[in-house]
């Protein structure tokens, strides 16, 4: 397979596991330990050697190549919907901060703020988590339009929860960066779904 393909996938697979572990916790109230931790750790991967290093190895994007194996290959059910309403949210909005070049560099220069209260405590401590939610809030949300998250069971109303999802949108906002950087593009979304359905697959087998 094409190595700018590849790129392009897993990132775009990362997109795709970072909103579906938003809609885990908005309806569910819970976060998958691992993804959670993978979708952190891509935050503060600023210069990778490879994509794959953005998120520890492909072996941590196994949800989100199969979701977007499964979406391109048009085996969405209704909850895929949701999710690619998230997914095509943060696109959008990826393009809107490509042009903010302040809220850039406050996004830089926070990331590497709050690096060391991952030294400090851990990768997903409830206080980074907080950190990086909050970071969200005075960048990426005072964008429009914003990111509406529909949950269920009174989950979004546990500070923790909220936290969380604010932090997996940024998250999935930074795979969003990298996939443009990899070469995604709407045009490639519209017209070459085959080839990423067949490319997610070739990967999680690899």
């Amino acid at each position: 397979m094409a190595r700018e393909m590849a790129d392009s996938v897993l990132a775009l697979a990362g997109v795709f596991q970072a909103c579906a572990l938003v809609r885990q916790v908005a309806c569910e109230g819970r976060v998958d330990p691992a993804d959670f931790e993978t979708c952190m750790h891509s935050i503060f991967e600023v210069q990778p050697e490879s994509t794959e290093a953005v998120y520890g190895g492909r072996g941590h994007l196994m949800r989100g190549l199969r979701l977007v194996r499964e979406q391109f290959a048009s085996e969405a059910r209704k909850e895929g919907l949701e999710l690619t309403r998230y997914v095509i949210a943060v696109l959008h909005l990826e393009r809107k901060l490509a042009k903010r070049k302040d809220l850039l560099q406050t996004l830089a220069q926070e990331i590497e703020r709050i690096r060391s209260q991952v030294e400090l405590f851990s990768l997903v401590h409830d206080n980074v988590v907080a950190a990086l939610a909050d970071l969200y809030v005075r960048t990426i949300s005072t964008m429009t339009p914003r990111i509406i998250v529909q949950g269920e069971g009174g989950h979004l109303a546990v500070p923790e929860n909220a936290a969380r999802v604010r932090a997996l949108l940024l998250a999935a906002i930074r795979s969003a960066v990298l996939w443009r950087q990899c070469g995604g593009s709407r045009w490639q979304l519209l017209w070459q779904r085959r080839g990423i359905c067949e490319t997610a697959r070739r990967l999680m087998m690899a």
